[in-house]
């Protein structure tokens, strides 16, 4: 069995293919490395370097290694950059997530799993997030992804698509020291950057209704992420029902604070985080039931606060030693 990971090359999408090959699954990574890094595709799997807008080269991929389903991760992940940059979000996120749905039906490929966002709920009004949850999305990133849900179960009436969408909040942890989180907009990588460069990380309010007076926020182990993926993409292949859509969520969530002393003990650099005002719009708390992907995905936290820092900082050492 076969599947392709579109975006394969990035830090959330390394560790799917990572997964998939340990579960015994070929993955064909698809990746036109503008944020990917091929140094994070592992040897035994196959790297495709090509743009999610480019339906030839998808459907000829998809036919020459008789993939049997797409994990759909790649597209323009920072939501904030999105609301400067919107033409590039949709063109890369819903055009993009088009084109494939237009690959695979060209190449005869009907399953698909999305890497969709908590980001489609925007500010919710609710403390505990399910999928029931209304979706008012705040940004273009938030649009685009909601958008590509419904590409995907438009998809499923005009064409048979199987599919399902995975929402989740913050992506944290490594799950092979060779991999680590890049972006430049992440609360980890922040935090590194400020210990590395010798400045103080900061925290945004911390007069919120909260235990510590900091905002309380979903982190999930990027090792468990990927593998909720891979029981997506097994049952979808042995023609199980599924929900549409799950949210990968831990039902209780952590704090800023929290993570900031997690940071200095793992870290071993005492710090004091600067306290600056709040942002504009950040609730107290969000945080997200995954019971539905508990029941059919084997969803659970396998990692620990102190577990997800630690394989970060070791990660992201390795990195620094080149």
């Amino acid at each position: 069995m076969t599947w392709l990971v579109t975006g394969g090359a990035g830090y959330i999408g390394a560790h799917v293919v990572r997964a998939l090959l340990a579960a015994g699954i070929d993955a064909i990574v698809y990746d036109d490395l503008s944020t990917g890094r091929a140094a994070f595709v592992p040897s035994d799997a196959r790297l495709v370097r090509g743009t999610i807008l480019d339906g030839r080269l998808l459907s000829d991929t998809l036919t020459e290694h008789a993939v049997q389903g797409v994990v759909h991760v790649a597209g323009f992940k920072y939501a904030g950059v999105s609301v400067q940059r919107p033409l590039h979000t949709y063109e890369q996120n819903v055009t993009g997530t088009a084109v494939l749905l237009g690959a695979m039906a060209q190449a005869g490929v009907e399953r698909i799993v999305f890497s969709s966002s908590a980001a489609v709920y925007g500010t919710p009004d609710t403390d505990l997030v399910t999928e029931d949850t209304p979706k008012r999305p705040e940004s273009p990133y938030g649009q685009s992804k909601l958008i590509g849900e419904w590409l995907l179960a438009d998809q499923h009436v005009a064409a048979g698509l199987q599919h399902t969408s995975l929402r989740y909040f913050n992506v944290v942890g490594s799950g092979d020291p060779a991999v680590y989180d890049v972006s430049p907009h992440n609360l980890f990588p922040l935090v590194f950057d400020a210990l590395l460069d010798g400045r103080t990380p900061r925290i945004n309010g911390d007069d919120y209704p909260t235990p510590d007076g900091t905002c309380v926020r979903d982190y999930l182990h990027v090792a468990d992420l990927a593998q909720a993926h891979v029981a997506a993409a097994r049952r979808l292949s042995a023609g199980e029902p599924m929900e549409p859509v799950y949210n990968l969520g831990s039902g209780d969530g952590v704090s800023v604070g929290e993570i900031m002393r997690t940071m200095a003990q793992v870290t071993g650099i005492e710090f004091t985080p600067e306290i600056a005002a709040r942002r504009p719009g950040d609730p107290a708390r969000i945080v997200a039931s995954g019971e539905l992907a508990a029941r059919d995905l084997d969803w659970r936290m396998r990692h620990t606060l102190q577990q997800m820092v630690q394989s970060a900082w070791d990660a992201r050492r390795r990195a620094e030693a080149g």
